[in-house]
């Protein structure tokens, strides 16, 4: 499932794409994308497809596709502070970039069945904390992962504000996910061949809006013990940040905030540093017609009289672009990470800089 959007040559030229189709549509969810390159979760040997908007499958690894993921995250209308349940977790990426946007006192729990698949996900969310510029620049709703069947979740589980199901979602399980929601709460999922938001106005009403044609392989039915009964997965109990936490917290979002006011006064009014890059112009195509005449066909060619004259202004255009953007297009530095930098430079001991750092060494 996938191909909506040309292919890209890294993470941002993906996303620039997706942007331009319309399945990224608001700026929290595209700071999302961008902050996790999609890249990490492939298998080094398949990472040259990572940029194409297709899905993954190896073994039981599995990813969907970008225009997928950007219409649930779109869907899913997150904001700080709500609780998520991802259903089939996967790799770990969707609820990764979900926890960007939850923010620290958000919940964030994943059901996955395969084992061997939540190993891959625990891999690569401490690569992401470990190495990523991007953990620094937000404040992360880390994930817990559990292994299960997500049809046996206990029935004595926390309701949620956002459920994610990845797996298409027979009928007759429609209102097992729709328990699962808080009232005022949005759950999304495939359900008969449809990617499906569905929102609790209350106890039992409900509003149901069909977003796009999908294919999903369908949930897995349990398999039951030889005693009859099934397996129920306990999800992780909601924690209770320690006092140390809150105060880690607490002092990061104050460096973060004092090297914003750094920023704001170094660059004078303010604004945004313009892009490195200049995205490339697409050149509009010359369209051709094919008239039906009869039961003859006869092709011809009808252009404007001015597309001649646009398409030699655009490419003249397209010249003095690249003549003006030659010099900035040398190999560019590295992101600073700004937050680390301050937090090492601070004069405190070696132990507290590295824990507010999440004990990270680079």
């Amino acid at each position: 499932m996938g191909g909506a959007v040309s292919a890209g040559e890294d993470n941002d030229e993906l996303i620039d794409n997706l942007k331009e189709a319309q399945y990224i549509r608001t700026e929290l969810v595209e700071q999302a994308f961008r902050a996790i390159d999609r890249a990490d979760y492939y298998l080094e040997e398949f990472k040259d497809n990572a940029y194409k908007d297709l899905a993954w499958k190896h073994g039981n690894i599995h990813l969907s596709a970008p225009c997928i993921y950007s219409e649930v995250m779109e869907a899913l209308d997150l904001q700080p502070g709500l609780s998520f349940l991802n259903l089939g977790s996967g790799t770990g990426y969707l609820s990764s970039m979900v926890g960007l946007i939850l923010g620290p006192f958000g919940v964030n729990h994943g059901v996955e069945l395969h084992s061997d698949v939540i190993e891959y996900a625990k891999q690569k969310l401490d690569f992401f904390i470990k190495t990523s510029d991007s953990f620094d620049k937000f404040e992360f709703c880390e994930p817990s992962f559990v292994t299960g069947n997500c049809l046996e979740i206990s029935p004595d589980c926390t309701q949620y504000d956002r459920v994610y199901c990845g797996a298409g979602v027979q009928k007759e399980h429609e209102d097992y996910m729709k328990n699962l929601l808080k009232v005022g709460g949005i759950l999304v999922m495939p359900l008969e061949e449809k990617l499906t938001k569905i929102t609790r106005t209350g106890p039992s009403a409900w509003e149901t809006k069909k977003i796009l044609a999908v294919s999903f392989a369908p949930l897995i039915q349990p398999n039951q013990a030889d005693s009859g009964k099934s397996r129920l997965v306990h999800l992780p109990p909601v924690a209770v940040r320690s006092l140390q936490d809150l105060a880690r917290i607490a002092i990061r979002g104050t460096i973060k905030k004092i090297i914003h006011q750094e920023t704001l006064s170094k660059n004078g009014n303010g604004l945004k540093n313009p892009p490195r890059f200049k995205r490339r112009r697409l050149r509009r195509r010359r369209m051709e017609t094919i008239v039906f005449l009869d039961k003859e066909v006869f092709a011809s060619r009808i252009s404007n009289p001015s597309d001649d004259n646009n398409n030699s202004e655009e490419m003249e255009e397209e010249r003095r672009e690249e003549e003006e953007t030659k010099p900035s297009e040398l190999k560019p530095d590295p992101p600073v990470n700004f937050l680390r930098e301050k937090v090492l430079s601070l004069p405190l001991p070696d132990p507290l800089k590295y824990y507010l750092l999440y004990y990270r060494e680079k």
